[in-house]
């Protein structure tokens, strides 16, 4: 059985041998950000965007960044050599640190560093020829939610609903418009047209989100990023969810109604090809 290798302030060691003090803001708050980034033959895709990201999460709960993004990216190099698999999701963590409760920030804590890898599950050959169901709900998240926070109970929830209705996701609203879904970004196909909602506080600024728009503009695929309605949502004729395991999956049924014709349709199968092709290019190019 391969030891799964983990980095925990400053130190590699096997998963098993990790420890934190129990007063960690983390552990008693979820005072604490993170990033997923996901490894294709060993290269990590789109790593200068994601330790962006990773940024302005540390800078939205006031968290100094403990590192350089040079030395994140000597990490996430070092947790992809010391552990098995050509495909891996890389997952780091800053958390405030170690205090005594109290919900006001300590002063002088040095934050907690982890880093680790899990296999990278992309979706089947089934899955993408046949879509997914998905269920949706009211997004009932705190009003921060551009922030990639390890606070995650409201995504929790959210997810177990969808577990238990046999589903992969769901899609949520709030006052009546499209936010996302409970581990993705949702897009939506009207009259061959791309919806997309525009990035805000309640939408997490996914990267592949900004691939999908990136990729519908350069190559001409008709596009509006604007507020989506649930009307709209509900009669789609596609709805996709994106993410960086996902990557574009296509929904082809809402709470147990077909979605356009009950399969992925054609814009669909565009953008998967566009983005598999995307993809291989980024991974020869930093080969």
């Amino acid at each position: 059985m391969t030891t799964e290798i983990v980095y925990l302030n400053g130190e590699f060691m096997p998963l098993e041998d990790a420890r934190i003090p129990v007063l960690d803001r983390g552990f008693i708050f979820g005072d604490g950000i993170y990033e997923v980034i996901p490894v294709y033959s060993g290269r990590p895709f789109r790593l200068p965007e994601h330790l962006a990201r990773f940024e302005r999460s540390h800078e939205a709960i006031r968290i100094p960044n403990p590192m350089r993004e040079a030395e994140w990216t000597r990490l996430v190099e070092d947790l992809i050599v010391r552990n098995a698999g050509d495909d891996q999701s890389i997952y780091l963590q800053v958390t405030r640190g170690v205090a005594r409760r109290d919900h006001a920030f300590p002063k002088g804590v040095t934050p907690t560093i982890f880093g680790m890898s899990n296999p990278l599950s992309t979706p089947p050959a089934e899955l993408i020829a046949s879509g997914v169901h998905a269920i949706t709900a009211i997004d009932y998240r705190w009003l921060k939610c551009d922030v990639k926070s390890t606070s995650l109970l409201g995504n929790c929830l959210l997810r177990q609903t969808a577990a238990d209705a046999d589903a992969i996701e769901v899609v949520m609203f709030r006052d009546g418009f499209l936010t996302e879904g409970s581990s993705s970004n949702v897009f939506v196909v009207k009259n061959g047209v791309l919806l997309a909602t525009p990035k805000n506080n309640l939408v997490l600024p996914g990267i592949t989100y900004d691939v999908v728009i990136e990729l519908a503009q350069k190559h001409g695929v008709p596009l509006e990023v604007r507020a989506i309605s649930e009307d709209e949502v509900r009669s789609a004729d596609e709805i996709w969810v994106t993410s960086s395991t996902k990557e574009v999956l296509a929904v082809t049924s809402l709470d147990e109604k077909a979605v356009g014709g009950g399969k992925p349709g054609a814009v669909f199968h565009r953008m998967h090809q566009l983005y598999q092709d995307f993809k291989r290019t980024v991974m020869r190019e930093t080969a």
